[in-house]
């Protein structure tokens, strides 16, 4: 399949028609306050469109761009720029763009500047570093973009050295969990790799990512995020980043479910035309959409997550958290406190967490998660915090400075008897099949210490609440019965058997709260509170009109 698409390429030439007209209409004092990752950028969609065109007027940008890049290099050839000092990697991402540009300029004089810029970073670029796994993929796009327009035995090897440490993927998904870094760093990175280094297992991993993005893909046409690992946990993302990706692995496997996903990520829009231009591989025609089926789920159980796809919903169970075993909130780590999210129709219960009022240990994140069939998704987690006793003394007062997993003092804590208090938590998620009422079953079991909790569900903004108990500032109570909220019903069946003594509330925990933080969920949120020990039974169902 080697023709093109007529239709795809009329958006590209579109998309950067605009993005060339917005740089037409900058200064060069704008591109002074520039990053460097900016300019690149503009580097490549200038040299874009002068392949297509032929418009010499725009290689005058491309000569004062490059211009400007070269006094943003340090003494090693890296550029200067963000809190990453003399950073390999964060070059690496200019020099993937700019190295794409140099083969658009080719038969262009504006080409010789551009090549003697890439040529005096190379150094540095092979002997560098890395922070984080997708930097890895990107440092050696780099250096097979480079290899590429000057092969070199020693780019070979240095590449090679880099992937000798394995792919880093299970289940589809790359360890950082991260729809961003999947889409902007890993896919497109390892998809070059591949092309210069004859690397077919690297396209395995590649299409491997994007089957599993098809399975995290909810309703609105955003990627699931909650199982990330990098920042990205918290915001919605939209499909059209995988576009270059998906079309691309649609082409090169024939996978008519790929193709159906670029439909659906193209009308979301071009994120960037000229990397488009740049992989001729992208703008050919695809095979026939094939979508998904409409009944599917999957179980991600490295990552703990599992997503249940159906005709009248579509849920997302999490179960994930890193926080279990390393007891912090932490970049790189998978933070996020929500447990369920529901799409029903036009409506969306974003979150469910559960909150408690527990030595600032913050909400139930589970530290096991099994699924059985139905699907039912049990999540549970056990947290405790200590009394500590007298240690022998010696009269001197000092003792060292220790952490006992919630804060820190000079309590020698590891060497004191401890009287421990202890709260354990299970939470049942049923998902009937489809078309059944309940659409969903949740359960609630909080047992030991005597303790308040809130269970706190937040709505998607938008809609009217009714049945509940307002809290004021779109924040409402059910204290019995059912409360609605536009296409869905939420009813307490059973329980909590003691009611909370304080009002309803999330608490994010110390971690957050100790720097005057929160990772508290917006948009309407409804409240059901009880007091441990106790039980909790909810159905989630559309009405019946």
């Amino acid at each position: 399949m080697t023709d093109s698409d007529p239709e795809f390429a009329a958006l590209v030439r579109s998309a950067l028609d605009r993005e060339v007209r917005g740089i037409g209409a900058e200064t060069g004092e704008l591109w002074r306050r520039l990053q460097h990752r900016r300019l690149a950028e503009r580097v490549k969609a200038l040299a874009a469109a002068w392949s297509l065109t032929g418009d010499d007027d725009l290689l005058a940008g491309v000569a004062g761009l490059v211009a400007t890049l070269r006094d943003r290099q340090n003494p090693s050839g890296l550029f200067r720029g963000g809190d990453n000092v003399d950073s390999p990697p964060d070059s690496a991402f200019s020099v993937n763009d700019l190295a794409d540009a140099a083969r658009l300029l080719a038969g262009a004089a504006e080409r010789t500047g551009l090549l003697r810029l890439l040529d005096s970073m190379t150094p540095a670029l092979l002997k560098g570093g890395v922070h984080t796994p997708n930097h890895r993929w990107e440092l050696s796009a780099a250096l097979a973009r480079l290899h590429r327009l000057d092969p070199r035995p020693e780019i070979a090897g240095r590449v090679a050295q880099w992937l000798a440490e394995g792919v880093d993927i299970e289940d589809g998904l790359y360890s950082e969990r991260s729809a961003n870094y999947a889409a902007a760093v890993s896919n497109p990175s390892l998809l070059v790799i591949a092309d210069v280094f004859d690397r077919p297992d690297l396209l395995d991993a590649v299409e491997a990512n994007l089957t599993a993005t098809l399975d995290l893909l909810l309703p609105d046409g955003t990627v699931e995020t909650v199982l990330s690992r990098r920042q990205d946990q918290r915001r919605r993302l939209p499909l059209r980043v995988f576009l270059l990706s998906l079309r691309a692995m649609a082409v090169r496997r024939g996978r008519g479910d790929l193709a159906w996903a670029a439909g659906i990520a193209l009308e979301q829009g071009i994120d960037s035309p000229a990397s488009a231009v740049a992989d001729p591989l992208t703008g050919r025609r695809l095979p026939p959409a094939v979508p998904p089926p409409t009944l599917r789920q999957r179980h991600f159980a490295a990552a703990g997550t599992l997503v249940a796809h159906g005709p009248d919903r579509t849920a997302v169970v999490f179960g994930g958290s890193d926080h279990a075993r390393h007891r912090r909130i932490r970049s790189g780590l998978a933070n996020s406190p929500t447990l369920f999210r529901l799409h029903a129709g036009a409506t969306v219960l974003e979150s469910v967490r559960l909150s408690r009022t527990f030595f600032g240990l913050g909400p139930f994140r589970a530290d096991t998660m099994t699924v059985a069939p139905g699907p039912v998704a049990e999540l549970a987690e056990t947290v405790s915090a200590a009394y500590y006793q007298p240690l022998p003394g010696d009269g001197t007062g000092r003792y060292a400075v220790t952490d006992d997993g919630r804060f820190s003092a000079a309590m020698d804590f590891a060497g004191r008897p401890r009287d421990e208090v202890t709260l354990t938590t299970r939470v049942r998620l049923t998902l009937p099949p489809a078309g059944a009422a309940p659409v969903a079953g949740l359960d609630v079991d909080v047992a030991g210490a005597a303790v308040d909790w809130a269970l706190e569900l937040a709505f998607r903004p938008g809609g009217t609440m009714t049945g509940a108990r307002p809290l004021g500032g779109d924040r409402w109570h059910l204290e019995s019965g059912t409360a609605t909220y536009e296409g869905l019903a939420v009813t307490i069946v059973e329980g909590p058997e003691t009611a909370s003594e304080s009002e309803p509330a999330y608490h994010p925990g110390e971690d957050y709260e100790f720097l005057g933080g929160t990772d508290a969920a917006e948009g309407v949120l409804l409240y059901v509170t009880g007091k441990a020990p106790s039980r909790l039974r909810l159905s989630i169902s559309t009405p019946v009109v």
